[in-house]
């Protein structure tokens, strides 16, 4: 019966997701009118973390902090009870926020304020809720005074130095020295095992040369405390006897390990025996996972930095010498505390929409979901008709005003939890334009322009477009509305000049925008310059005659070799020429003219070349100078096929410059009717060629010579001539997908060019799918350039192909491209930030990776944002502007360097981790001071005064001394002697 009652429930389920008619959450626009009026549920923004370690010597900071509107009031919970801040003197919370802090001034004990606390932000339509933050206070108690006696040991047995340092929080980091505080040495034979204790695989004479103490660093204090020293007394014998392998640690031949998933594993293995034994480990029933797998303490130690599941299992260790070989066994289990498979996001829904809540999370063991209203478990909070509560899923329908609240979902086990707060913001807000009122557009005749009208509403408004107030409203053929407002009017003729007004539309009101649009005609160069050689001396004249649109204003400017011409006072410009008198070789160049428009612009070129003065008389060098060639003649269309014409001319005489090249050039009267373009060149000694044409286009040619002095005047046109349609040859380019939001991918492609298109009601059709998830094709077609798939999963892969067709039909397919959804914010934090080597001006940097999974996105680099907070020379005032540096690394360890530092000074860092998008939270912030280094010279150096036997020097001091000045060295030279004398800071 118990059975029957499930299967019903999840058929219910099922039949019930089906049928869900799921409106997708409103985006609300970053306009601060519409921010400032929006009211809005509380968010908490910023947090103390979970686990949180405080140093007792600094005051107590609780972070909460929150936004909403109304602005959020905020009030704490202390383990499980009201936290009454008032009534304590020491407990302040910061204004317009949540954050506590708590001061010792007055007295106290950090330690009266251990606990747990929860942060509450509350506000007319909903309460946000912090992690429950576990409150700890730093220790570093002393070490425990004791009196240790000599350690007698027999020279090749084995030894164990116990080290038991003081429990401290968090936990101290152990090393070994001797009295000397020289590092012990270790190697195979002596080493620290994981509990700080110092192991003796077999002890040599020469170990009790030295002492041995434990030292304990504590983090937060900075503080170092030592154990007392052992001292060794090694009993030697004439003839050592060897021994086969034992373990020191662990014992006994087989043992257990839990650790969680996404932590640190560490196993070891440390055995006694003479020979020094040798460590080797393996995994049953499988290979080591090599790029994991990190050995260490000369492979006494097995490392796995972040652990998944399929690292559990039975790991061996070996010991073996010449005299044999023993066994240890290993079973590692992995548990893990809650991860996020969907995380709840917020939603901003209209009256009468429905929505869902989707709170899913794994672990092991398998989480328990907990959902919460306002702070308030949702069994006992008051019931709502409009919302059912399934397992992990809460669908809303129908909601209501007033029914706006925070929903929190609580997934925990035994090792850990996750608290996520998402709110459903139920919003009926009237439309409203959020453009520029009565926009004035200017565009030139034949171009596609693009009236904007930005609008917003709840629920969404219908948007109609109007023209000078009357008839329907705008879109197909010429028009096109866009799902943001925006009118595409495809080519504006003058015709479509006037007024044009948006209306936004909805149950709750309308409101509506006007946008003047003026057609202009294009400007246009009707005489441009043209290439010319002049005799050096003589003067040079290049004429550039414009017409624009009578209301466009118009100016001309020259350039000569694509840089401003500077005029000058030999250089003469006027409406429509420039003059270059008593021209030289300086001059010789290519001169371009721009005629230049609010809204348009155009160039012309032309080069002129020096020549130099010709011994003929005047009359002889002009008429024997070389000059363009005339237009060709007589254009003549034959052999006409479906993608080709012949076209044959006569060409115009040469003028003392035989003619090298004719370019042939086409107008067609679809696309772009009047405007001339380069279709192919050829030799100068053809005259008759084969064009290669693109179907679908009514052409004309016309071919212009070229010889060295320039080019020709074009020649008259030819017939028109007309090729049949055909299905597009071409494959869109620049496919991509890429997401625009965390849970969407847009695809976008280039459109075919005109020529391209082949044929008239060209449009694409565009498919996609999950990579490796064995989906069937999804496809749209469209005649835009792009499609928005929505209610994706974050960052993930899919397979994207294109083809384009028009009437005549399909072209060919795309090749498979991968494209992405969009990313998200990183969810882990690079940690155990820390520098090695610090040098005057450089830094090692090392810290802990994170889960490349936990990037949410393709992983960029690691961000190191660093400043120098002071130097360390007195009363020297520094710049605290904060620097960035990446490092791309995906190795378990990884470090970099940081150069190019201040010397002895005191800087500050923290690291993130970024994808294409977003940065994630900060790591730890570390300090670190630089050494001394080289000081900077001098500010400035000279000589005041000078007699017979004595020179006066004045001096200043460097702006950056790097360290403490002890002084400055004085180089003089007499004769071939060079002295130098050294000199006091105080001189």
């Amino acid at each position: 019966m118990l059975w029957q009652d499930k299967h019903a429930a999840l058929t219910f389920m099922s039949l019930l997701l089906l049928l869900w008619q799921e409106a997708a959450p409103i985006e609300v626009p970053e306009d601060p009118k519409i921010q400032q009026d929006l009211k809005q549920p509380p968010t908490i923004m910023k947090q103390s973390v979970k686990n949180y370690i405080v140093d007792p010597r600094d005051n107590i900071i609780i972070e909460c902090e929150a936004k909403g509107n109304p602005v959020p009031t905020f009030s704490w919970r202390r383990n499980g009870k009201f936290f009454n801040i008032g009534k304590d003197p020491r407990v302040t919370m910061r204004k317009r926020s949540g954050t506590l802090e708590i001061g010792f001034r007055s007295g106290g004990r950090p330690e009266d304020y251990e606990g747990e606390y929860q942060c509450f932000a509350t506000n007319d339509f909903g309460v946000s809720l912090s992690n429950k933050i576990l409150l700890r206070v730093s220790k570093a108690p002393l070490w425990p005074k004791e009196v240790l006696e000599p350690v007698s040991v027999t020279e090749g047995s084995a030894l164990v130095l116990p080290c038991n340092p003081p429990p401290g929080l968090p936990p101290p980091f152990t090393f070994w020295m001797d009295s000397n505080m020289s590092p012990i040495p270790q190697d195979k034979r002596v080493s620290m095992g994981l509990n700080g204790d110092l192991y003796f695989s077999n002890v040599l004479a020469q170990d009790a040369n030295t002492d041995y103490s434990c030292k304990a660093r504590f983090l937060f204090t900075h503080t170092i405390q030592e154990k007392n020293p052992y001292k060794l007394k090694v009993q030697t014998n004439r003839k050592v006897a060897e021994s086969t392998p034992t373990f020191l640690s662990p014992s006994g031949s087989e043992s257990s390990k839990m650790v969680l998933r996404d932590e640190q594993l560490l196993l070891e293995c440390i055995a006694a025996g003479l020979p020094t034994p040798i460590i080797k480990w393996f995994k049953k029933g499988g290979e080591l996972p090599g790029q994991k797998v990190k050995f260490e303490n000369f492979n006494k130690t097995l490392k796995i930095v972040s652990v998944s599941e399929e690292d559990a299992g039975e790991y061996v260790c070996m010991a073996n010498n010449h005299l044999g070989t023993i066994r240890h066994s290993i079973f590692v289990q992995v548990k893990a505390a809650p991860y996020w498979l969907h995380k709840p996001s917020d939603q901003v829904l209209a009256p009468e929409e429905n929505g869902r809540l989707v709170c899913r999370a794994n672990g092991n063991p398998k989480p328990r979901i907990e959902w919460l209203v306002n702070g308030q478990p949702i069994e006992s909070s008051p019931t709502n008709p409009n919302r059912q509560v399934l397992g992990d899923t809460i669908m809303f329908h129908s909601v209501q005003i007033g029914s706006s609240a925070v929903y929190q979902c609580n997934a925990s086990n035994e090792h850990g939890y996750l608290l996520a707060n998402a709110f459903v913001n139920v919003l009926d807000l009237p439309p409203r334009m959020l453009g520029p009122k009565n926009q004035l557009i200017k565009v030139i005749k034949n171009n596609r322009t693009f009236l904007d009208c930005p609008f917003f509403g709840s629920p969404l408004p219908e948007l109609r477009w109007f023209k000078n107030g009357q008839g329907s409203g705008l879109d197909g053929g010429q028009y096109r509305v866009y799902i943001n407002g925006t009118l595409e009017i495809k080519r504006a003729r003058a015709e479509d000049e006037g007024t044009y007004t948006c209306v936004a539309s909805s149950i709750l009101g309308k409101a509506e925008n006007q946008v003047r649009l003026e057609v202009k005609e294009p400007t246009r160069i009707i005489q441009a310059p043209e290439h010319q050689s002049a005799i050096r001396g003589s003067t040079a004249r290049f004429t550039c005659r414009v017409t624009s649109d009578p209301s466009l204003p118009v100016s001309v400017a020259w350039m000569k070799d694509d840089k401003p011409l500077y005029l000058g006072w030999r250089l003469k410009k006027d409406d429509e020429s420039l003059s270059i008198p008593n021209v030289n070789e300086g001059d010789e160049g290519t001169y371009t003219c721009t005629a230049k428009s609010e809204i348009d612009q155009l160039s012309a070129s032309a080069r002129l070349t020096v020549l130099e003065v010709a011994t003929l008389n005047p009359s002889v060098s002009s008429a024997l100078l070389p000059a363009r060639p005339d237009p060709p003649m007589d254009l003549d269309l034959s052999d006409p096929a479906a993608r080709s014409v012949r076209l044959t001319w006569i060409p115009g005489k040469e003028h003392r410059s035989p003619i090298t090249e004719f370019l042939v050039q086409f107008e067609e009267d679809r696309w772009e009717p009047g405007r001339w373009q380069n279709l192919s060149s050829y030799p100068g000694d053809l005259n008759s060629v084969i064009l290669q044409l693109a179907p679908f286009v009514n052409y004309q040619f016309r071919v212009i010579a070229i010889n060295s002095v320039g080019q020709s005047d074009p020649s008259r046109p030819s017939p028109r001539y007309k090729t049949t349609g055909a299905a597009p040859d071409a494959i869109p380019k620049g496919l991509r997908g890429w997401g625009s939001r965390k849970d969407n991918m847009e695809i976008t492609w280039e459109p075919l060019l005109d020529l391209e298109r082949n044929g008239p009601n060209l449009h694409y059709i565009v498919w996609w799918r999950r990579k490796d998830a064995e989906e069937e094709w999804n496809n749209l077609t469209t005649v835009g350039t792009n499609h928005v798939v929505h209610n994706t999963e974050i960052y993930v892969p899919y397979e994207l192909k294109i083809q384009a067709r028009n009437e005549f039909g399909a072209g060919p397919e795309s090749n498979l491209v991968i494209g992405y959804s969009g990313e998200d914010k990183p969810t882990d934090a690079p940690t155990d930030l820390r520098v090695s080597k610090v040098d005057s001006t450089k830094v090692i940097i090392h810290w802990n990776p994170v889960d490349l999974n936990s990037v949410q996105g393709e992983f960029k680099e690691y961000r190191l944002y660093y400043w120098r907070e002071s130097s360390q020379v007195p009363g020297l005032v520094v710049s605290k502007e904060k620097k960035v540096k990446g490092f791309y690394s995906t190795t378990a360890k990884p470090s970099g360097m940081l150069s190019d530092l201040a010397p002895y000074s005191n800087y500050k860092m923290f690291m993130v981790v970024a994808n294409n998008r977003f940065e994630s939270q900060p790591s730890n912030t570390v300090a670190f001071t630089t050494k001394e280094g080289v000081p900077d010279a001098p500010r400035f150096f000279k000589i005041n005064r000078r007699s017979l036997d004595m020179i006066h020097l004045e001096w200043a001091k460097p702006l950056e001394p790097n360290g403490i000045l002890t002084g400055y060295q004085l180089k003089y030279q007499t004769g071939e002697l060079i002295l130098f004398v050294k000199l006091m800071c105080n001189m």
